[in-house]
């Protein structure tokens, strides 16, 4: 599978973000709540912020106090990004490989974007992607098309000569949408049975398995 660039989502998928965005929930939870399923937020963490609140809060849209919740949870991630967010292990090393490949490489993430620059900066990696789409970059965001498409138009290239790479469900009908390869991962927030079930064009146990289909 030649390629001319690889694009990435970013939570699950490029790093694990949800220590940070855990922290951020506890932030907002009762004295003396019971703990968090890890595995469950993991899981939200892929859908987006309105499941992270209604699995850590129990709040869904349309409540009272839903808006002033979500603002106060994002200001409360957003002062906590870096605290424990990390790549994904092997992730540093694939990074390295495709600069030394000259195979650009960018984020398409539905995580607002000056989060997930935020993000990228304290991974260290700001100066690396070659372009950055965040979920509120465009007027429509994944599973649409549309932030693929324009990634493509940033790196200058045709969405056949990319591969995007996620960990959910709506990555990979994105994807296809663009008329893109997609690569689903194993090791991302969604569950290894329901990641053979997207339709993607190849599983990644590992993300070295990605330089194995770039060869």
């Amino acid at each position: 599978m030649t390629r001319d660039a690889v694009l990435f989502d970013l939570d699950g998928t490029l790093a694990d973000t949800v220590p940070d965005l855990a922290l951020a929930l506890e932030a907002l939870r009762p004295p003396g709540s019971p703990p968090m399923d890890t595995g469950r937020v993991r899981h939200a963490t892929a859908v987006g912020t309105a499941a992270l609140l209604r699995e850590g809060l129990g709040l869904e849209p349309g409540m009272a106090d839903y808006e002033a919740t979500r603002q106060a949870f994002l200001g409360h991630y957003q002062r906590l990004i870096g605290t424990a967010t990390e790549l994904n292990a092997g992730m540093a090393e694939v990074l390295d490989a495709l600069e030394a490949r000259d195979l650009p490489w960018g984020v398409v993430t539905n995580k607002p974007e000056h989060l997930a620059s935020r993000v990228l900066a304290a991974l260290g990696l700001a100066g690396r992607a070659r372009c950055l789409v965040g979920g509120d970059t465009l007027t429509r965001r994944k599973p649409h098309p549309d932030p693929l498409l324009h990634a493509c138009r940033l790196l200058g290239i045709t969405p056949d000569r990319g591969v995007y790479v996620g960990d959910d469900q709506g990555d990979i009908e994105a994807a296809h949408a663009a008329g893109m390869p997609a690569l689903a991962v194993a090791f991302g927030y969604a569950d290894l049975n329901e990641a053979k079930l997207w339709g993607a064009d190849g599983l990644l146990r590992t993300p070295a398995d990605l330089l194995t289909f770039l060869r």
